[in-house]
């Protein structure tokens, strides 16, 4: 049964199961539904008025089954749509995926390399990360993806470790102290990424987001301790 102690999760495709899996070790007493939108995927290369109407119509959905929070497993819908869905649906509470920047950044991590889908890179969220926790001396390269989502949902792995070696040995002699995942999809291709900079310290927004839903549900005292499900929605 669908009520108020259900969280819907959504993403297009697999990407948002990385968050869903933090999500279930930081509150395993929740109720979740996926809401696993291949047939959009990727979110990456949709024009803003297409994401949104996509968005919405997902969070419609959720809305429908009265569930209490809604997490955006998305870095680019989350950078394009959070805050109009917030006016949408006052009665939801949201909490996105954005690039774990700052985390970098609070590290003290001199050179930072951040990967994700183009419109996330080119978003002003993006920006405004960048601008708010960047230190005099560090370097934040941006580097967009381009396809690399969709070959994850694919899993065509030789497209993969193309897209990746066409990027990655950019970055070989650039110190890389750390490598910020902007997408939740990438975080299914660590170990290939490690390959390219070994040295590197991967970084994703997983955790960071479980906590965040948990400090939200504590507010709000909705807080479940009864349940434990996953309910898979294909779109």
């Amino acid at each position: 049964m669908i009520n108020m102690n259900n969280i819907g999760v959504f993403d297009s495709g697999i990407g948002g199961f990385s968050i869903l899996e933090k999500l279930l070790e930081v509150l395993p007493d929740e109720n979740y539904i996926y809401y696993k939108d291949s047939k959009n995927c990727p979110y990456g290369s949709k024009s803003d008025e297409e994401l949104l109407k996509i968005t919405t119509d997902i969070v419609s959905y959720f809305d429908k089954k009265n569930v209490k929070l809604v997490v955006i497993a998305c870095n680019t819908a989350t950078t394009k749509c959070i805050r109009k869905l917030r006016e949408l649906f006052p009665n939801i509470i949201f909490v996105g995926t954005e690039p774990a920047i700052k985390v970098a950044c609070d590290r003290g991590d001199k050179n930072i390399l951040v990967l994700a889908t183009p419109a996330t890179i080119s978003s002003d969220s993006v920006d405004k990360l960048v601008k708010n926790n960047q230190k005099d001396d560090q370097n934040i390269f941006l580097q967009a993806c381009d396809g690399l989502a969709r070959a994850i949902e694919d899993k065509d792995d030789k497209l993969i470790n193309g897209i990746l070696s066409d990027i990655l040995n950019n970055y070989k002699d650039k110190n890389i102290d750390s490598v910020v995942l902007g997408c939740t999809h990438y975080s299914f291709v660590k170990d290939e990424i490690s390959n390219f900079l070994p040295g590197a310290e991967l970084i994703d927004g997983s955790l960071g987001v479980a906590r965040q839903v948990k400090r939200k549900l504590e507010e709000s005292n909705k807080l479940s301790s009864n349940g434990g499900f996953v309910q898979i929605k294909n779109s």
